[in-house]
């Protein structure tokens, strides 16, 4: 085994193919548990179990790519380990379904590298594992490497979760009870929500939350969580009205991240001082990191430079190189580089144009390091380009640089080359019956018929669940739809309404301005029969009103009758008296006032009919009359004179009536005895 620490303490498959392939007949693995502590479920415990000395614990056998899956799910092994990632999965969309449905604490791992895989025996020599061509050789060779924290984890996955909160059936087709099922769900979501966001926050991840709100509460919400599924407080669940489903966020692409982040070879310039600054800078001459302290010791400042990288060369701005730099050189075993006279400011300002610095003592350290690599820039051209894609370029670099040796020296220095890596093993299988070519050809079929049937029912799966969506998306838009059909009758009807209400509102209002104008006229009549003037005796008892018609028509006594009010016994002032017929003389007479007060003569038959109702009439002049705009008062003593005086006049007139009668009578008696005599 090579000199790094394990990388965990779990149980490690390492699978290779046995026969078949992936793409085409039903492929067969070979499957080896590795696990150091020898206490875990294994694939099988049979005789080809395998306990060595020193505690580790492996376990092998050979199965179809379906119970490999189901041992995967079963195990949950830390890594699944393999030299070829596409001898699990056809193309990229099959690993990223094979990667989707790994458990969240299981990482596939490619242990001949990235992009550009080495042969199996080449990385499994250069850290001391053992190797053999058999696939079962091959599977333990890698399940040991990952172990040991070599390879890259193949990942499509970000480390961003969704969590979705939603409904877990449909909200129903319509019915009387719709509404009321509908809110319970709802309610329900909103909520299981609510749980899902006190754990979050109890658990202290950090998220964005989208929420959908409807009738009654929640139909879904989605948290965006900056945490992996395996960390996160809640997990998937259906039950009832709810559902709880959790994704990884997809990534563009396929992606490979090494299990073990090296510390990559860089540049160091240091400027020492009552201030101590260093610059970090990579072999692409790109700076990454800048300090400037007076506190931390040398201790400290080492520790901050080995977390950045691996020093090849540490570089000073002035020669010859301080005592300091030169501490910090061989303490890092690295090349030092010195100018070959102080560099000026004007040529470190320069060099350091386009990079951001807090201070002199930075720029001159970030100066010194730039230097540096301008000064082995070429040697560093010739490294990368003699350098195998195989090999880390910096420690070839840290070779040819510190050790002053030739690149070629390097490389085979660094290359350990066992005699055959790369030959390419194959899997020679005996000759087959017919029989044995006839039953493997059913069984490839049976096994491609049972992954189309699987594919089938998770095809039919997604298209039931997104089925339902639409039909609570369609029964929501539907509910949403009568909803506001029954707010726009609403709204009509509210309408029709306020408009009656208004119109109503209208005709009262008028009305009771109307009311308000005879009750302000009445006030008036009341205070005029109440008041005392300046000229009338303080007795309120010697007063009376009086109601004034401007005119002896119909009209004017119907609008006074509506302005106050005409009455039996009323007092009546008749500005102009003249021109009233019989039917206007019966219209006052109805009212059967007191007495008349007229101004003017009345014409002989509206005199003929008033007299004959019994109704006082004397003219103006007897009474004195006190106006105040249509209101007027008078004396009690003048108009009971004035009713007095026609009495006298009346008694008169009744006399010379009847007079007039016996004479009519006699003269009429007189002439018939004449005619009968004649």
């Amino acid at each position: 085994m090579s000199t790094r620490t394990s990388a965990l303490d779990a149980v490690v498959f390492g699978v290779d193919v046995q026969s078949g392939d992936v793409r085409g007949d039903a492929p067969q693995y070979a499957v080896v548990a590795f696990d150091v502590r020898g206490v875990r479920g294994t694939p099988r415990a049979s005789q080809n179990s395998k306990r060595s000395g020193d505690g580790e614990h492996l376990d092998r056998d050979v199965v179809s790519h379906r119970k490999l899956r189901r041992l995967i799910d079963r195990e949950r092994p830390a890594i699944v380990a393999t030299d070829n990632v596409y001898e699990l999965a056809a193309d990229k969309d099959a690993l990223v379904h094979l990667l989707r449905s790994l458990p969240p604490e299981t990482k596939l791992v490619q242990v001949t590298g990235a992009n550009r895989p080495e042969p199996l025996s080449r990385v499994a020599a250069r850290h001391g594992v053992p190797y053999g061509k058999k696939p079962m050789k091959e599977a333990e060779a890698s399940a040991r490497l990952a172990a040991a924290n070599v390879g890259y984890e193949v990942t499509a996955f970000s480390d961003t979760t969704s969590v979705k909160v939603a409904r877990g059936r449909s909200t129903g087709k319509g019915g009387w009870s719709e509404d009321r099922y509908t809110r319970r769900i709802h309610g329900h979501v909103k909520n299981k929500a609510r749980d899902v966001e006190r754990a979050l926050d109890e658990a202290g991840l950090d998220y964005e939350v989208d929420r959908v709100e409807k009738y009654g509460g929640l139909s879904r919400a989605v948290f965006e969580v900056d945490a992996r599924p395996q960390d996160l407080p809640v997990s998937r669940s259906r039950a009832g009205d709810v559902r709880v489903e959790i994704e990884r966020e997809r990534r563009d692409g396929i992606e490979f991240e090494p299990l073990a982040k090296r510390r990559d070879h860089v540049f160091v310039g240091i400027d020492p001082g009552t201030t101590t600054a260093v610059a970090i800078v990579g072999l692409g001459g790109e700076v990454l990191d800048t300090l400037s302290t007076r506190t931390a010791d040398t201790a400290a400042i080492t520790e901050w430079i080995i977390e950045r990288g691996r020093p090849l060369l540490v570089a000073a701005d002035v020669t010859p190189m301080p005592d300091t730099v030169e501490k910090y050189r061989r303490s890092f075993d690295a090349a030092g580089w010195e100018p070959d006279r102080d560099l000026l400011v004007d040529a470190k300002q320069h060099r350091t144009r386009e990079v951001g610095y807090d201070d002199d003592h930075q720029r001159d350290a970030i100066a010194a390091a730039l230097f540096a690599f301008d000064a082995h820039e070429d040697q560093l051209d010739r490294i990368a380009d003699k350098t195998p894609a195989s090999l880390d370029l910096g420690a070839v670099a840290a070779r040819v640089v510190g050790a002053e040796t030739s690149v070629e020296a390097a490389i085979d220095a660094l290359t350990d080359d066992d005699g055959g890596d790369d030959e390419e093993h194959e899997h020679v299988e005996r000759e087959l019956t017919a029989e044995e070519k006839r039953i493997k050809r059913l069984e490839a079929r049976a096994g491609r018929l049972e992954s189309q049937v699987e594919d089938l029912r998770e095809t039919i799966s997604t298209k039931d669940e997104r089925i339902a969506e639409y039909e609570e998306e369609l029964s929501e838009a539907r509910r949403e739809e009568r909803r506001e059909a029954r707010e726009r009758r609403e709204v009509t009807r509210l309408e029709r309404e306020t408009d009656r209400l208004e119109r109503e509102l209208a005709e009262e209002r008028d009305e009771r301005e109307a009311i308000e104008g005879k009750l302000d006229r009445l006030k008036e009549l009341w205070k005029l029969d109440h008041s005392n003037f300046a000229d009338v005796a303080a007795s309120r008892q010697g007063l009376v009103p009086v109601k004034v018609v401007d005119q002896f028509t119909k009209g004017a006594i119907e609008a006074a009758d509506e302005a106050y009010g005409l009455a039996s016994g009323d007092v009546v002032f008749l500005r102009d008296a003249s021109g009233a017929g019989r039917s206007t003389a019966e219209r006052l007479a109805e009212t059967d006032p007191r007495v008349v007060l007229r101004r003017g003569g009345l014409s002989d038959v509206a005199d003929e009919v008033l007299f004959d109702h019994a109704i006082p009439v004397a003219p103006a002049e007897m009474v004195e009359i006190q106006e105040v705009d249509e209101l007027a008062i008078a004396e009690e003593a003048a108009v009971e004179d004035a009713v007095a005086d026609w009495e006298d006049r009346a008694e008169d007139r009744r006399k010379a009536r009847r007079g007039e009668m016996v004479d009519r009578l006699i003269s009429e008696h007189r002439a018939g005895e004449s005619r009968s005599d004649s």
